[in-house]
């Protein structure tokens, strides 16, 4: 099996995720089976209980798996699904230690670092390298945190069986003044990584404007590397661009031509689609409550990306804050987008939100809880005033007519991780002469779910009679999977998270339509 081990220095932004996810595409594209693995130094078994003020979004698994926001980079550039175990924890792998010393599965033997920690991550990363020709790795953290040595320890180890091949990311900075591009933080990250046993393949340097060849040679004379061993990583206006940047430096061919094989990348679908020109411009309000947060919605952000390459419509996000919104916050938007989210804080908004949008006409898209506080707002717009979810309910200490209640197996529920209704868990019926059903232009698909509460079997009636159609369902027809006006120019509510599995060769078809009504409206 063949490894590509991506380290961090000191470094910023998406630096280390998405040249990762970058390189994986490139070997990708020389049609090698490749896939990737997000390791995570941190405590947590999974992602989950984790609010995206602590590390961004919660990314989601088909397999139910809540992870950490990288995978969604690797499954957005390879257009592939990853599981669960794509994602390792220390949580996780102390938890399997500790499971396996409790069983008695070490013999009596004296449980340590050395070697039981080291070989269970070993383990870990083996079991998903299975049968894939290259597996990319990103160890998160910064070289030298001391939470990080045990899976730089494994990959050494890894190293003098298999064929492993090492990456260090790092950033370059530059001095405003002059704009000298410094080498002194890669010099001592490198230095930190070579007492850790492992001398870098590939050093990529994270910096503002293209390296500097004399920047280039330095960093080659002091990191013991030859110069096209230091590759430039400059910031582009587009994330998709990174691939082309690194192909362009032949890291694909530096990276195979060290274990002896030859290849020649492919990329030329991957550029012809960010290469669309577009058309125009829409407006869209993003109604939520991380306003400040770059990385709370990045799955729709990107998801939104994806449909304007489809449609040749970009689309400019503007973040409302669901606990100061007014009315006057939408009069000039082409579109409403209400996302996920949990509790009380700012939900009156995301319901103003959605009845502003139902009342202009305006193109809406809810997402989970947007789709449940759609229905909220529209039985209270047919008369039932207390109408909201028992989740807010609860959280304010007021009585409602629980239009939204918690699913029923997730009433006995006491642990927070890993115990909502998650991912792709089972099949989806689509209405037909739909609005979903037009997008799909399926009868049945599967997409990614991550909620504990429903539509309440009770008011559907209510709803239906009332004007709102809802128009997929699970399989055992019980849960409301979306639901749509067909007043309305575009009115669509899902009860899954359709950003999840948008990708840049296959994006999402509820993004894609809700772009074309925006465009459409703003025409």
């Amino acid at each position: 099996m063949r490894y590509v081990v991506v380290t961090g220095g000191v470094m910023s932004g998406l630096g280390k995720g998405v040249t990762t996810a970058s390189v994986a595409k490139i070997l990708q594209s020389m049609g090698y089976k490749v896939t990737a693995i997000k390791i995570d130094p941190y405590l947590n078994v999974d992602a989950g209980t984790m609010s995206p003020f602590e590390h961004g979004e919660v990314f989601v698994m088909e397999d139910g798996g809540e992870v950490d926001l990288d995978l969604g980079n690797y499954e957005r550039f390879l257009n592939v699904n990853l599981t669960r175990d794509h994602n390792i924890t220390t949580g996780k792998v102390y938890l399997q230690v500790i499971e396996k010393e409790r069983r008695g599965d070490y013999l009596g033997k004296t449980v340590q670092v050395i070697p039981h920690v080291i070989n269970e991550i070993a383990e870990e990363i083996r079991s998903v390298a299975e049968k894939q020709d290259f597996t990319v790795i990103e160890v998160g953290g910064t070289v030298g945190d001391i939470e990080s040595m045990p899976f730089l320890e494994a990959a050494r180890q890894l190293s003098l069986e298999e064929d492993v091949i090492f990456i260090h990311v790092t950033l370059v900075p530059s001095l405003d003044v002059v704009g000298e591009q410094k080498t002194k933080p890669t010099q001592h990250s490198v230095k930190t990584l070579r007492e850790a046993g492992i001398s870098p393949n590939l050093i990529v340097c994270r910096c503002h404007q293209e390296l500097e060849e004399k920047t280039r040679r330095k960093l080659a004379l002091f990191c013991n590397v030859h110069e096209d061993q230091v590759i430039s990583d400059h910031d582009v206006d587009d994330i998709y661009k990174i691939p082309l940047v690194l192909n362009e430096q032949k890291v694909g061919e530096k990276i195979i031509r060290t274990i002896g094989l030859r290849r020649k990348p492919d990329l030329n679908r991957w550029k012809s689609i960010i290469s669309k020109k577009m058309e125009k411009t829409v407006h869209l309000g993003l109604a939520g409550k991380y306003v400040d947060l770059p990385d709370s919605y990045i799955s729709i952000k990107e998801a939104l990306k994806h449909a304007s390459f489809a449609t040749g419509i970009d689309v400019e996000i503007e973040m409302l804050d669901t606990e100061t919104v007014e009315d006057s916050s939408f009069a000039h938007v082409d579109g409403i987008l209400v996302p996920g989210g949990f509790g009380s804080r700012g939900v009156e908004g995301k319901i103003q939100a959605v009845r502003y949008a139902r009342e202009h006409e305006i193109p809406f898209l809810g997402l989970c809880y947007g789709f449940q506080l759609a229905c909220v707002e529209y039985a209270r717009f047919l008369g039932m005033e207390d109408a909201n979810s028992t989740e807010v309910a609860r959280e304010l200490a007021i009585a409602c007519t629980p239009v939204i209640d918690l699913l029923p197996e997730q009433r006995s529920i006491d642990n927070m991780g890993g115990t909502m209704r998650l991912g792709a868990d089972t099949d989806i019926l689509l209405e037909k002469d739909t609005l979903i059903h037009s997008l799909y232009n399926e009868n049945v698909i599967r997409e990614r779910h991550r909620h504990r509460y429903e539509v309440n079997p009770e008011f559907i009636p209510f709803l239906e009679d009332g004007g709102l159609t809802f128009s997929a369902r699970s399989s055992d027809i019980k849960k409301m999977e979306a639901g749509e006006l067909k007043t309305h120019p575009f009115f669509l509510g899902t009860q899954f998270h359709p950003e999840f599995k948008s990708r840049l060769e296959n994006p999402s078809p509820p993004f894609v339509g809700f772009v074309k009504a925006m465009g459409e409206r703003h025409d």
